[in-house]
């Protein structure tokens, strides 16, 4: 094993080391009082509960993929798949596990100070975030070097490595949308009939959704956001391992930058570890500068850790040919600097659409004044807007990465953006346990001091919760675009060396091509399609909770005067069977649909029109991709946050007819920005790892 493999490694092995460290450490806080715990133990069953069996239905769909791999593409293939899957899956269980016990010890925290309940509940993110990147990283890595250790060399190597990034995008794209459906189905349910129909506080005791909620919030946010950025974090380091397989095959620096990537990774691991460190309140007390400190202070360290990395791997004087580019180790150390700043962008971006200091959310509160449709008119508005300066952030970082490095810089400007993954879970998980903390705040009846507490993380976590998603919408567009790069130089690989036989010119990208233009069609269509089925599938989660909740409250005596105890259960279990069996279709869209345009266009005109039209549907997959997931996730969190600015007192506060309007608004930004819109990014990059698999298949 090479030093640079072992420095790898042994980083990975660190970021798990700190998530055992950071879990042990949490899990050693005080849990309250007894009532706290049983409020906790039921949110903890539900979560366990509905994981199990969404992993038991993902299992026996990965089992059947794994053997039909094996069939078609060899054991080392189907291994790497496997590994991809299980790993990522184990990353949000591991999470969720943590988070779940977390909530209850940071609502107590909160008890003694803001101080103490932000330093649990960020340590709990952070235990997430640190076993994502480091497993990741391991999964990559490791897998890597047990290849060369079987002397595998060229596409023994590359394809084993996409088929893992394939296993952990299928359980993204199953994690994220299950966990977005049985999150939203309750949070809409437990809202319309709770706040607006009988007038009750949130996550109060007598709602029979309100478990069912809490349990959501960890089944999405955490296990869900965990598998999305392992597998964005995977499939990116991939997809660039496989350009330096291609673009430098055949010289004395292939085997440096194949490892390049992975060593980027572990550097930005040692960042994010000391940034955890760096987060810590002010006298100010303000929570989100004390958060975005151990942001800024992971970026900043990785940057500083890359300059020997990169001298070490590439060496900053050497000069490459990126197809007829020359390109130094200078330059791609500049390409990693813009991919963090346009991390560093698109987190300030998303705050502003999302955060209530700013226009956005302000103008939906605003709007709420005048009724429900004036506050949807807005919300929309705002979403829509919230799309143009993420493009043109994104188009920018492009032109100066290719300018500086070409298509191999852009590869690693995502990679380092994506190297910064630890961190930004940490942030994303930071969200649901401050929920969950005020949930059980409000239902084990604590000091109402305690509830502004946990009310005051709450607010900084949904902002935090939706900036990472924008983070995670960028970094899923940019990694999708490396994908795409991939399998056109796959495909000229293949062509080259005669694996795949076309006729001369009829692989052929240009827009006088018919079959490139349907396919840039049919890939538009796809997040549309998707995102509809996903909004449908939360809609009928959500309308059977609504009736649920109202049947209880029509016959169970005693509910609204607090004497008897809601059926909990009932709303956890029937959310549960909704999410498994809705995730199902959606799931599978961008599994089969490249695979089906090719086989269609192949009968109708050839091999090399249907390689055409796939990578024209891969190209449509992620320009509407990106613009539909930025849209519903920017615009679901600024209506969130326009509820909670009225409940802070502005234009009426709690209980007013401004406040019915933003609820409403809420409950259709919900499965926006909390199911639809993240479910997009696995979708985008799923698809591009099947047209790879697909080249590999035709190939053999």
């Amino acid at each position: 094993m090479s030093l640079a493999m072992v420095f790898v490694v042994v980083c990975g092995l660190l970021a798990v080391a700190y998530g055992v460290w950071a879990s042990i450490s949490v899990l050693s806080a005080d849990a309250g009082t007894q009532r706290m715990r049983e409020i906790a133990d039921a949110i903890q069953e539900g979560a366990r509960a509905y994981l199990n069996r969404q992993y038991t239905t993902i299992g026996g769909v990965g089992v059947v993929i794994a053997i039909l791999i094996w069939l078609l593409l060899g054991w080392k293939v189907a291994v790497g798949f496997l590994i991809g899957a299980i790993l990522s899956g184990a990353a949000g269980y591991i999470g969720m596990n943590v988070a779940v016990r977390a909530n209850v010890r940071t609502a107590h925290a909160c008890s003694t100070s803001l101080d103490d309940g932000l330093r649990v509940a960020f340590k709990s993110g952070a235990v997430t975030g640190m076993l994502v990147a480091g497993l990741a990283l391991l999964a990559a890595g490791g897998y890597y070097a047990i290849l060369l250790g079987m002397d595998a060399s060229g596409r023994d190597i590359v394809e084993p490595l996409v088929a893992l990034g394939f296993g952990a995008s299928l359980i993204s794209i199953f994690a994220r949308l299950g966990g977005g459906i049985f999150t939203k189905g309750a949070d809409v349910g437990a809202d319309l009939v709770g706040k607006i129909e009988a007038g009750i506080p949130e996550d109060d005791p007598r709602n029979p959704a309100t478990i069912a909620d809490n349990v959501g919030d960890n089944v999405g946010d955490c296990a869900g956001m965990a598998a999305d950025l392992f597998e964005t974090y995977a499939v990116t380091v991939v997809a660039t391992m496989v350009l330096a397989s291609i673009f430098f095959a055949g010289t004395a620096m292939a085997a440096n930058m194949m490892m390049y990537p992975l060593t980027i990774g572990g550097a930005c691991i040692l960042g994010s570890i000391a940034g955890t460190f760096f987060v810590r309140l002010g006298r100010d007390q303000n929570i989100m500068k004390a958060l975005y400190k151990g942001f800024i202070a992971s970026a900043v360290i990785s940057l500083i850790l890359l300059i020997p990395v990169t001298q070490w791997i590439v060496g900053f004087g050497t000069t490459l040919d990126v197809r007829g580019v020359p390109v130094t180790g200078l330059d791609l150390y500049f390409c990693g600097l813009i991919g963090l700043a346009i991390t560093g962008a698109m987190v300030w971006i998303t705050e502003y659409y999302t955060g209530t200091d700013f226009r956005p959310v302000r103008s939906v509160a605003k709007a709420s004044q005048t009724g429900h449709a004036t506050n949807i008119i807005q919300g929309l508005a705002m979403s829509l807007e919230s799309t143009a300066l993420p493009a043109l952030v994104i188009a920018a970082g492009i032109v100066a990465t290719f300018l500086l490095g070409g298509l191999f810089g852009i590869a690693i400007a995502v990679t380092t953006m994506l190297a910064l993954a630890g961190m930004v879970v940490a942030l994303d998980s930071f969200g649901p346990v401050t929920d969950n903390a005020g949930g059980i705040a409000e239902m084990a009846d604590l000091d109402e001091s305690v509830r502004d507490t946990t009310d005051t993380l709450d607010a900084v976590g949904n902002t935090t919760k939706a900036v990472t998603k924008g983070y995670a919408i960028a970094s899923a567009g940019l990694g999708a675009l490396v994908l795409f790069t991939a399998y056109t130089a796959d495909l000229a690989h293949f062509a080259e060396a005669g694996q795949i036989t076309v006729a001369e010119g009829s692989v052929d990208f240009s827009l006088s091509n018919p079959y490139v233009v349907v396919g840039l069609l049919l890939g538009g269509l796809l997040p549309y399609l998707f995102g509809a089925l996903s909004m449908t599938a939360v809609g009928r989660a959500s309308g059977s909770v609504v009736e649920e909740v109202r049947r209880q409250f029509r016959e169970v005596s005693g509910i609204m005067e607090g004497t008897t105890r809601p059926d909990y259960h009932r709303c956890v279990d029937m959310l549960t069977k909704a999410a498994i069996k809705e995730m199902v279709v959606p799931s599978l869209l961008p599994v089969l649909s490249p695979i089906v345009l090719f086989v269609i266009i192949w009968a109708i005109a050839g091999m090399g029109a249907g390689l055409s039209a796939v990578g024209a549907m891969l190209l449509g997959v992620i320009t509407t991709g990106l613009f539909v997931a930025i849209s519903m996730t920017a615009g679901g969190g600024a209506w969130d946050n326009a509820k909670k600015y009225i409940e802070d007192g502005n234009y009426g506060g709690k209980g007013s007819e401004a406040h019915k309007a933003a609820v409403t608004g809420d409950t259709v930004g919900d499965p926006y920005k909390d199911t639809a819109g993240p479910a997009v990014n696995p979708m985008i990059k799923i698809t591009n790892v099947v047209a790879l698999l697909l080249l590999a298949a035709l190939a053999v």
